[in-house]
């Protein structure tokens, strides 16, 4: 596969990704409040305002003029869920009665899986 076949591709996954990770928001709200952490007010105000940005800013990819403006809110909403994935880890990894995973996998998503998030937005901003 060609490098532009492949970033293009890339490109298409990502919208998908975070279309269907902000509809997410809406179709299993538990599993979203469950990781924020109790400190924060509006659990239920913050998942919309997520679900909400996810889905506006992956519709912006779309549009060349806007695709930067989106893949830069894209990465401050992955950089505001941080205390989310602290705060799972915090946990040990499980939500009462929702997720559980092992703990070192709470770790991979922080420290691995989330800055691999960041550049692939990045990547596909042009």
């Amino acid at each position: 596969m060609s490098s532009h076949r492949m970033k293009k591709a890339a490109f298409w996954l990502l919208v998908a990704f975070y279309l269907f990770a902000g509809a997410n928001h809406f179709i299993n709200p538990s599993f979203y409040s469950g990781l924020i952490p109790p400190y924060l007010p509006w659990h239920d105000l913050i998942n919309i305002i997520s679900g909400i940005a996810e889905i506006i800013l992956a519709g912006l990819l779309l549009l060349p003029r806007t695709r930067l403006f989106a893949a830069k809110g894209i990465i401050v909403l992955l950089i505001a869920f941080i205390p989310a994935h602290i705060y799972f880890i915090q946990i040990n990894s499980c939500i009462p009665n929702g997720l559980c995973v092992p703990q070192w996998l709470g770790w991979v998503r922080l420290i691995i899986v989330h800055p691999l998030l960041i550049a692939w937005v990045w990547w596909c901003r042009k």
